[in-house]
């Protein structure tokens, strides 16, 4: 009997059997990998988002399965800056304030209402993922300051190719010549919605320079006590 007991320990540690740890939910880490293992040369140890699941501040957090809900990489994309609250901070008395930057919140417009980072305006990531013969696109771009170009002789659209007549801001449909700078967020690093957004501009040839990822969202946001802002009380800034 003392045998069948420490072989049973053995294997609930050793091979990390799943029945032994039925009381934790499965989130994963990402969809590539639900887990990862450290030896720290005297144990094995199992890092994982359900180690958290006592913590009472990662609840919610721990509560959204992986997939969609998986942990963001820093960087979404090449030249797209990855930004943290000072940057935010930063980009609000800067860009922002002169009218070249928006900052957009692709969250549910439930959520927005319930409260948003100062602002920003509320553009669900869903937006961005409609086809670019849809009439919702256009709107859209033209709000971040990008014009739909007409028709472009072939010669005009090779030598744009070749990196003449600004052709690095220039694709078949769009100008992004003026493009704004556009500042995107959700709710935290595990949310799927910016990410999304993002990928979904640079498809459509958004500069990638031009984009901004804010990877903590509104909890880093919130868990660092900065203001927030129903959006019936913003300023008149927020909807430029």
């Amino acid at each position: 009997m003392k045998k069948r007991i420490v072989f049973s320990l053995f294997v609930c540690s050793a091979l990390f059997v799943s029945e032994c740890m039925a009381e934790k939910q499965d989130t994963g880490i990402t969809a590539e990998k639900p887990y990862a293992v450290l030896n720290d040369g005297s144990n094995l140890i199992r890092i994982e988002r359900t180690n958290f699941a006592n913590d009472s501040t990662a609840t919610a957090s721990v509560s959204r399965t992986c997939p969609p809900y998986c942990v963001n990489p820093h960087n979404i994309a090449d030249s797209v800056d990855t930004v943290a609250e000072l940057e935010v901070i930063e980009f609000m008395e800067s860009s922002y304030m002169s009218g070249e930057g928006v900052i957009v919140d692709v969250r549910t417009p439930e959520l927005y209402a319930q409260g948003t980072i100062p602002g920003s305006i509320n553009i669900p990531f869903t937006a961005f993922e409609q086809s670019a013969d849809t009439n919702e696109i256009k709107p859209l771009l033209e709000r971040f300051g990008v014009r739909a170009r007409g028709e472009v002789g072939a010669v005009v659209r090779a030598l744009e190719k070749m990196g003449l007549f600004g052709g690095e801001y220039k694709t078949d449909r769009w100008d992004f010549t003026a493009a704004r700078d556009v500042l995107l967020w959700c709710e935290d690093a595990l949310c799927e919605e910016s990410p999304r957004a993002i990928r979904a501009l640079l498809s459509l040839g958004y500069p990638p320079e031009k984009l901004f990822y804010y990877r903590g969202g509104m909890r880093m946001w919130q868990s660092l006590g900065l203001t927030t802002v129903v959006p019936e009380s913003q300023s008149k800034f927020a909807s430029k």
